[in-house]
């Protein structure tokens, strides 16, 4: 792995060191990986579902969070995108004396990333200890080490400006200023964060639309998120994941993603080879999902899909989650493997909501990934936290004319009468009325030792 920017830049531009790996990776794999990007679809025969895999190897180019984004739809159409790897240089300057920016310059982007100021509200810490649930209870065996809630949410995450140029997304991603002077982010009257996609009319290439990732990073921990509306909507494709570095060998975790109107969420795993699921059985692997498209979660070995599971429930995603309120989704990750809950609102435990989680007692996860056949500290490191909005893109565009998914039963052609995705995001602004994120909070514990 090659440094392209000097380490005295960082340091001028008072990059913490955790953030150094945001802009390393060779620039012959860079190269190479944009040379090879590709679409290759297979259609599965049987099943109500018309399953997709589509081997879009993708650009992989170095994007807020140090890491390359491998997307399994485990529709099963399997993506490489989000946030990649790749910067060959750049230069570091002050904006405001709040805003560290890098100018970034690869084969394949040129962009900004813009980096709000961290402050202590912003990522609030709780101090070391257990806490208690309201009410009595037994400790939690989790400590509150993240907070982003309410006005200061966005101190603490790293803005991605430019093009989607590693998913082929139709927008381009703004920074905090210029998001809140077009009302595409916002703290509302509840209290919530709100990232829009950009609503005008007609455009000519492309939406504006937000991508955030944690300056703050862990391994292993709690993730909890409380959401009341996720982006829906033909031609949106949002997820909230996270990446460690030198993708994929920092392992990606996606917590929510779909595409379109579908209405059941997907979690999948993407690694180096030799992280599996045990079983392709639910009741073997102890969850309310199902499993898709295979239990290798390696991106060599399949393609880049990585091993997925769908949720059963039509409330977990879309239309069905906004129209309950949304609810909260809680990714586990610690010696026993990997997890992720979702509770709808109305049936959110009260130890999430009195800061006392206690994951032993909320039941089957929807998805787990055990530690049994995939080694939690191995295949996973210094992750972040990351939002993201694209519009078409690999996976969304790939599938504009499929149907049979859950909530897809007519495909987005149809609906719409665009004969391209693309034509219709750039046609519609009004069409993106639902396309955005309403988050309540995210907080990251980690064990208390």
């Amino acid at each position: 792995m090659y440094l392209h920017i000097p380490l005295l830049v960082f340091l001028l531009a008072n990059i913490a060191p955790s953030d150094a790996s945001l802009f390393a990776r060779s620039s012959e794999s860079v190269i190479r990986a944009a040379t090879r990007a590709r679409h290759n679809a297979i259609k599965r025969s049987t099943g109500l579902v018309r399953d997709l895999r589509l081997a879009y190897t993708g650009l992989l180019v170095q994007q807020p969070g140090g890491n390359t984004r491998c997307v399994s739809t485990n529709n099963g159409t399997s993506l490489t995108g989000g946030s990649g790897e790749g910067a060959l240089g750049g230069n570091v300057s002050s904006l405001n004396g709040s805003t560290s920016a890098v100018t970034v310059t690869s084969p394949t982007q040129t962009g900004t990333i813009a980096q709000h100021a961290s402050t202590t509200a912003g990522t609030q810490s709780t101090p070391s200890g257990s806490a208690q649930p309201s009410g009595g209870g037994s400790t939690s065996p989790w400590n509150l080490t993240q907070t982003y809630q309410g006005e200061s949410f966005f101190n603490g995450w790293v803005f991605q400006t430019g093009p989607d140029s590693s998913t082929g997304g139709v927008v381009n991603y703004i920074d905090l200023p210029t998001s809140e002077a077009a009302n595409i982010t916002q703290i509302n009257s509840a209290g919530n964060v709100v990232m829009r996609v950009e609503t005008t009319p007609q455009v000519s290439t492309s939406r504006q639309s937000i991508r955030i990732t944690t300056s703050y990073t862990y391994t292993g921990g709690l993730v909890i998120m409380d959401s009341v509306h996720m982006p829906t909507g033909c031609g949106t494709w949002p997820a909230f994941w996270s990446n460690g570095p030198n993708w994929p060998a920092g392992g990606e975790i996606d917590i929510i993603e779909g595409v379109h109107t579908y209405t059941n969420n997907q979690m999948t795993l993407h690694t180096n080879p030799g992280c599996n699921l045990p079983s392709a059985d639910s009741a073997a692997l102890g969850i309310t999902g199902t499993v898709l498209d295979g239990t290798d979660c390696s991106v060599a070995d399949t393609g880049n899909a990585g091993c997925g599971v769908r949720a059963t429930s039509s409330n977990t995603y879309g239309p069905g989650f906004n129209s309950n309120g949304g609810g909260v989704y809680a990714m586990q990750w610690d010696s026993n493997g990997i997890s992720v809950f979702f509770f709808p609102r109305g049936s959110i435990p009260s130890d999430i909501t009195a800061n006392a989680p206690q994951p032993s007692t909320w039941g089957q996860p929807m998805a787990n990934f055990p530690a049994s056949s995939c080694n939690p500290f191995e295949f996973f490191n210094s992750h972040s936290a990351i939002f993201d909005t694209t519009l078409c893109g690999g996976w969304a565009g790939s599938v504009w004319g499929d149907s049979g998914a859950p909530g897809q039963e007519q495909s987005c052609a149809q609906m719409t009468g665009a004969a391209t995705c693309e034509d219709y995001v750039l046609n519609n602004g009004a069409a993106f009325s639902e396309a955005y994120w309403e988050v309540s909070s995210v907080k990251i514990y980690q064990p208390i030792s």
